[in-house]
């Protein structure tokens, strides 16, 4: 059971720091959070970049799940979730909706190989300061990471992917991913979702049907392979059940 947090009883006397939020947030940014992780999140995320100073300003993951302020707001009444659990799903809808944008940094090789996470808000400051990371022109850089550090290549996170081609999530669509996130090769879930939308069949049971004949039959690899063959190979990967109405 969460833990019961004591009722509020009021702002103090002292002078506070005001937090600035843009109007933006209230306006069109807010009627379309429809999760209450992902908008304590949200706001919790300019409070942070409010304490910060200097040009390059984002938050780490790990520095979120460490968070226990934030941990504890996420200690929801009739949700069966862990606190990190609802952080790891409010992260992914900000991302998503495109509130954050996640730039993803690994460092060592091998067994010492360490991935982290950071987030920027989606400003023109923002996003000029991930694509500066990313084309390697940002000196602030070099104080906050390891040499040895490179970034991934980014692909559309998987609840990105579902809103940007298919349509509205929902908390049982959102479990279904998670699932072929554990299940399957980032790549494999890439191209399904490509062969889904170049048939305008947007549904999540075609990818999934997808993904679970690669899994049974096997997945030929297309490196090398002309437009024309790889064409052939995807028509050879429709599920039994459209093969009815689609022509392979």
């Amino acid at each position: 059971m969460p833990k019961k947090l004591p009722g509020f009883i009021g702002f103090p006397d002292k002078k506070m720091k005001p937090v600035i939020i843009p109007d933006f947030f209230f306006t069109d940014l807010l009627p379309q959070i429809d999760d209450l992780a992902e908008l304590k999140l949200t706001v919790y995320f300019f409070w942070l970049l409010n304490e910060q100073t200097g040009e390059l300003r984002y938050v780490r993951g790990q520095d979120l799940r460490s968070d226990e302020v934030l941990l504890e707001s996420l200690n929801l009444d009739n949700d069966l979730r862990t606190p990190l659990a609802a952080l790891e799903d409010a992260l992914e809808r900000a991302v998503a909706r495109n509130t954050l944008l996640r730039l993803e940094v690994v460092t060592g090789e091998g067994e010492e190989e360490l991935a982290q996470d950071w987030y920027f808000l989606n400003t023109v400051k923002g996003r000029q300061a991930v694509a500066a990371i990313r084309q390697g022109r940002l000196a602030e850089l070099q104080a906050v990471l390891p040499e040895d550090a490179r970034l991934q290549v980014e692909r559309p996170n998987i609840f990105k992917l579902y809103e940007q081609n298919i349509g509205l999530m929902t908390e049982l669509i959102a479990e279904q991913l998670r699932d072929m996130e554990r299940t399957y090769p980032p790549d494999w879930i890439h191209e399904a979702f490509e062969i889904a939308v170049s048939r305008n069949k947007r549904a999540l049971r075609y990818i999934q049907a997808i993904l679970k004949r690669w899994e049974t039959e096997g997945k030929d690899d297309e490196d090398g392979r002309s437009g024309q063959d790889s064409a052939r190979q995807r028509k050879k990967y429709v599920p039994d059940e459209y093969s009815d109405i689609i022509q392979r």
